[in-house]
């Protein structure tokens, strides 16, 4: 692959000096990237909005549920609300995917040889286990929404 020497040179110390601290430094750092893309290419306080919004139809869904009528209403605007909520986003994914796709490339072609990194886990798991923590973490010092 054509950008091989490049991420080897950003990320090959990490992984030179073990596998395990490699993938989870390096989930860290795109896990930071992800984050800060979807705090700033999306509308944090419309979000904000948004999510108290569907606390509060869902409560009314709850109180409601004896009425199909009142409960089809709430329903609709749950789900006009939830399409705004993916459309923001749309923005950061579209943005943040080519990239992903190509380091998660390299990271295949650099760990698949090195065989399972903590346990019987493979590169990906830990990938994912470690970026899934991260993501919380860092959405909650964020307050990304």
């Amino acid at each position: 692959m054509v950008l091989d020497s490049f991420f080897n040179a950003i990320f090959g110390w990490a992984i030179n000096i073990s596998p395990l601290l490699g993938i989870i430094i390096i989930s860290l750092i795109l896990t930071i990237l992800v984050t800060l893309a979807y705090k700033f290419l999306t509308d944090q306080k419309m979000l904000k909005e948004i999510k108290e919004e569907m606390k509060d139809l869902r409560g009314q869904m709850k109180e409601h549920k004896g009425n199909p009528e009142k409960l089809m209403e709430i329903q609709k605007i749950s789900m006009e609300k939830s399409m705004k909520q993916m459309k923001q986003s749309f923005k950061p994914m579209l943005l943040t995917l080519l990239p992903l796709l190509i380091i998660f490339s390299w990271l295949r072609n650099v760990y698949n040889p090195i065989g399972p990194v903590l346990g019987s886990l493979t590169w990906i798991w830990v990938y994912i286990i470690s970026s899934m923590v991260f993501s919380i973490a860092l959405r909650k010092i964020l307050k990304v929404h």
